[in-house]
């Protein structure tokens, strides 16, 4: 299990960096998403549409310049819809923020070295 958050703030750095990913459920099969404002702790990924509050997931991806795949369990904790504008049409994308709850064989270090050679916004 990794460890839990010390407070309710932001504790882990985050990439300035976006990924695909496929979202893994038992219950719903599997959904391709973008993994954005990725953290050591968690992500949030953007998708068509968003699993309930509570389902646990497998989050699977390649990381550029990386080799093998990182696999990560996670639980979705929230919901996100993000409306914005795009010149003159207004567009809106949906998402969920996930917790890792156990990174799947060696996936761990591979997160960890891809930290340590990304940019991170903060």
């Amino acid at each position: 299990m990794l460890s839990e958050r010390r407070s309710a703030e932001r504790i882990d750095m985050r990439l300035d960096k976006v990924f695909p990913v496929v979202v893994s459920s038992e219950v719903f099969g599997d959904s391709a998403g973008i993994a954005r404002n990725i953290s050591l702790g968690g992500m949030m990924v953007e998708m068509f549409e968003p699993l309930p509050l509570g389902s646990f997931v497998t989050i699977r991806l390649r990381i550029p310049d990386s080799h093998g795949e990182i696999a990560v369990r996670a639980e979705v904790k929230h919901h996100y819809c993000f409306n914005f504008a795009s010149g003159d049409d207004l567009r809106s994308c949906r998402g969920i923020g996930l917790r890792f709850t156990e990174f799947i064989e060696d996936s761990a270090s591979r997160w960890q070295e891809t930290f340590r050679r990304q940019r991170v916004l903060h």
